[in-house]
C-alpha cells in the first residue's frame, strides 16, 4: 500500500533537529487522529548534549530498536498486538503502540560516537553528546 506524503522543501529545523519523515499525519486534517499513532517526543539542548525523550508507556526496552545511519537517528518498535486476555473488549484504546518509526536528522554539532539510550517508567531517553568544538562556542569576550 502506498500513501502520499506532504513534502515541505527547506523546512527549518527546530534546535538543529528535523523530522525526516514528514507524513500525512502532520496535515491538519489528520492531526486529531495522529495522537494515538506516534508517541510524543520532546527534544532539548544543553551545553553538553541533545536530549530526546519519547513517551511510550506499556512497552519494554526490548521492544525498541534505536539505529544511526549516517546522521539519521531512527527509533522504531514492531510489536504484535496483545490478545485481550483480561476479558475486556476495548471500545477505544489509545495507549497501545503496535509499531511505529520516528527518525531525526542529527545536527552537525552532534557526536555520533556518544549516544546513550535508556527506558524507564514508559519514557525512552536518548542522549546525544555534542562534539567538543560545539561545546565551546560560547565564551566571554573582554571589552578593552
Amino acid at each position: 500500500m502506498m500513501s502520499l506524503s506532504k513534502y515541505t522543501a527547506g523546512k527549518p529545523a527546530i534546535n538543529g533537529f528535523s523530522d525526516v519523515f514528514e507524513s500525512i499525519f502532520n496535515d491538519s486534517f489528520f492531526s486529531d487522529r495522529s495522537g494515538s499513532k506516534l508517541p510524543a517526543v520532546n527534544i532539548a539542548e544543553t551545553a553538553e548534549a541533545y536530549h530526546i525523550d519519547m513517551a511510550a508507556p506499556g512497552l519494554h526496552k526490548e521492544d525498541f530498536q534505536v539505529q544511526l545511519d549516517r546522521n539519521v537517528l531512527t527509533i522504531s518498535v514492531v510489536k504484535e498486538p496483545a490478545a485481550e486476555s483480561d476479558g475486556r473488549h476495548y471500545v477505544r484504546r489509545e495507549f497501545n503502540y503496535n509499531s511505529f518509526v520516528r527518525s531525526f536528522a542529527l545536527p552537525e554539532s552532534a557526536d555520533d560516537r556518544q549516544i546513550d539510550a535508556s527506558y524507564t517508567n514508559g519514557m525512552l531517553s536518548i542522549r546525544v553528546a555534542k562534539k567538543e568544538e560545539a561545546r565551546n562556542i560560547m565564551r566571554r569576550i573582554e571589552i578593552s
